[in-house]
């Protein structure tokens, strides 16, 4: 069975479909980001500058919570791609059921784990006696919206990967729309603090997920909930951890690498270096949600060919994809290295503040060209069931190569008469160097996917 859905991914040109399939998962993921730095801005005019601190904190712990949507979500869509291009419907559907049943298994866990050991691990990623009361309040509301984050990601890459871009798109955009407004409502008007950026992101979860629920019952969709798939089916759960594995290893290891860091910043820089990594790490975000929006679109399109056995659109869309994500990485790269002071008053009026993210912001910023390349790479080959080597090379710049460069660079930078607290900055910029590099090496090591009919 083949439909207009499907069929146009093996027969429509390569650039028209990844505008056609990357522009709605672009305009998702830079909603998604603008709603999360409207948490911080809101939070840093409304509330204060420990605020952001506390804020700060808690972002690694979210980034992990969101890593089990990624291995559900990721995994799920770029497998339901490669069988669409096989046109084994049943099989579709029964990795949309089985998904599902996943994600309240692992989310529940995950969420009851969480409350149980709240304030040890807000400790272990870098609280501080000043900080954790806020990063306490902001999570024990944010948590049970962390359930439902996972559900709606999960079933938003089933909609993108079934053939409904632009539905995906109206699912996440009518989250993060709502979360902006609450956002204002809660901190300006209502004056709830901390508590009311979490009230509006556990709202506009539970509304973004209901949309999604919604598509997959409607009857006129492509793919939609039957009772066959909801039948547990171990190869359906194997396939999605194998393939999802690579972006929820590198979320979980930038969350842990986050912790590491965020005690590096203390011990040079205090409080205010965490915050300031927070504004430097908010800017890059935007850029990187955009980068990573490119390579959703891509996803469908590469999993789909692959399976079909076509190389060369295979390496059209791979080409493609490649050029635009690294043009963007230089746009980024220029503004936060030209403009720092600019991008921090959006964030902050403390001065302390602006002059630590002045000097952070060019040496997150960088390399930003290399770390899209490394992205495109992960998230290509992820796409066409290759995640070890996906694995690799996101885990590379993350884990192998910064862990070490924290320790060795502030080092450094003490013995050049510098300041320390810019060797834990630039620490970044040098394992952005190398993961590229690394990631090179990996791309050329499988070159006989873009000949070979290389069908999963």
């Amino acid at each position: 069975m083949q439909t207009d859905r499907t069929r146009e991914l093996e027969t429509k040109g390569i650039g028209t479909l990844l505008l056609m399939y990357a522009l709605p998962s672009v305009v998702s993921q830079v909603i998604s980001s603008v709603y999360n730095i409207c948490d911080r801005i809101f939070i840093g005019h409304g509330v204060g500058a420990l605020a952001i601190a506390g804020l700060a904190i808690t972002l690694p712990i979210i980034n992990i919570i969101h890593a089990f949507g990624a291995l559900i979500g990721v995994g799920a869509g770029a497998r339901m791609s490669i069988v669409l291009g096989k046109k084994d419907i049943n099989w579709a559907e029964n990795i949309l059921g089985n998904s599902v049943i996943f994600t309240v298994i692992l989310s529940g866990l995950v969420m009851l784990f969480s409350y149980i050991f709240l304030d040890k691990i807000l400790f272990a990623f870098g609280a501080t006696a000043e900080t954790v009361a806020y990063a306490r309040e902001y999570m024990v509301i944010v948590l049970p919206g962390m359930f439902l984050t996972t559900l709606a990601f999960n079933l938003v890459s089933l909609m993108r990967s079934s053939g409904y871009p632009n539905q995906s798109m109206i699912v996440l955009v009518s989250g993060a729309v709502l979360n902006i407004g609450l956002d204002a409502l809660f901190i300006f008007v209502f004056n709830m603090g901390i508590a009311g950026a979490a009230w509006a992101t556990t709202i506009s979860m539970a509304f973004a997920s209901f949309l999604a629920m919604l598509h997959f019952v409607k009857r006129d969709s492509f793919i939609r909930f039957h009772r066959h798939g909801f039948q547990p089916k171990g190869y359906i759960f194997k396939n999605i951890l194998l393939i999802g594995l690579s972006p929820f290893l590198m979320n979980v290891a930038a969350a842990g690498v986050v912790a590491i860091l965020n005690k590096q910043l203390i011990k040079y820089g205090g409080d205010m270096a965490v915050g300031a990594y927070g504004i430097a790490n908010s800017y890059i975000l935007i850029m990187i949600m955009i980068i990573l929006g490119v390579c959703m679109g891509m996803q469908p399109i590469a999993g789909y060919n692959y399976g079909a056995g076509h190389p060369e659109r295979l390496k059209r869309v791979y080409t493609l994809t490649m050029k635009v994500c690294v043009l963007l990485g230089i746009v980024t790269a220029i503004i936060g290295c030209t403009m720092p002071r600019i991008i921090s008053m959006a964030f902050t009026s403390d001065q302390v503040l602006l002059d630590i993210s002045q000097m952070a912001l060019p040496y997150i910023t960088v390399m930003t060209p290399l770390i899209a390349f490394t992205i495109v790479n992960s998230n290509f080959f992820q796409s066409i069931d290759k995640p070890w080597i996906a694995i690799v090379t996101s885990l590379s710049r993350q884990v192998i190569f910064l862990i070490p460069m924290m320790f060795i660079m502030p080092t450094i930078f003490e013995d050049l008469g510098f300041d320390s607290l810019q060797g834990v900055f630039a620490s970044c910029t040098v394992s952005d160097v190398f993961g590229a590099v690394l990631a090179l090496v990996l791309l050329l090591t499988q070159r006989k996917v873009f000949r070979y009919n290389s069908v999963a």
